[in-house]
């Protein structure tokens, strides 16, 4: 899964990149700008930053500002710590969830395409709650690791 992921969000970085640089070069260098580029570029552009979110999620590597472990001195309390931390997480993000997927209904409902090439944007708004989704797994996950670790005793976890 590493594999996948970090192949998925190269290619997805690389065509966003591509873009930008096509992108410069015709329109500041060239002055010939090329139509409908931004709108396609809106599709890898959204997918890179949900599944990036989500590989953060998964990776467990979103940047926090954690003050109180500072004063917390064993290893149980910061995983009581991180137990409600993942708490809140899940709470606000399922209902994001919830509002990603009234979004997508609507987006199915709708059926919106782009101004100039006239493509599906259900293709980009799937994003959302597909990301959203799937941090709510990775965090669930991460919930059930630190409630476990709270609930292992201190010799068997050194054994594993």
């Amino acid at each position: 899964m590493d594999r996948a992921s970090s192949i998925i969000l190269t290619v997805l970085i690389c065509l966003v990149a591509l873009g930008q640089f096509v992108q410069v070069i015709t329109r500041y260098v060239l002055e010939i700008p090329v139509m409908g580029l931004e709108e396609s570029l809106l599709y890898p552009t959204l997918w890179l930053y949900m599944l990036g979110a989500v590989n953060a999620s998964r990776e467990n590597t979103h940047i926090r500002a954690n003050v109180l472990e500072i004063f917390l001195t064993t290893e149980r309390q910061h995983q009581v710590l991180a137990i409600v931390g993942e708490v809140i997480s899940l709470i606000v993000g399922l209902w994001l969830t919830m509002w990603a997927w009234d979004f997508t209904k609507y987006s199915i409902r709708v059926w919106r395409e782009s101004p100039t090439l006239y493509l599906p944007t259900f293709y980009v708004d799937i994003a959302l709650f597909a990301g959203m989704v799937l941090m709510m797994v990775f965090t669930a996950w991460h919930l059930v690791a630190h409630i476990r670790a709270v609930f292992t005793p201190a010799s068997a976890a050194k054994e594993v």
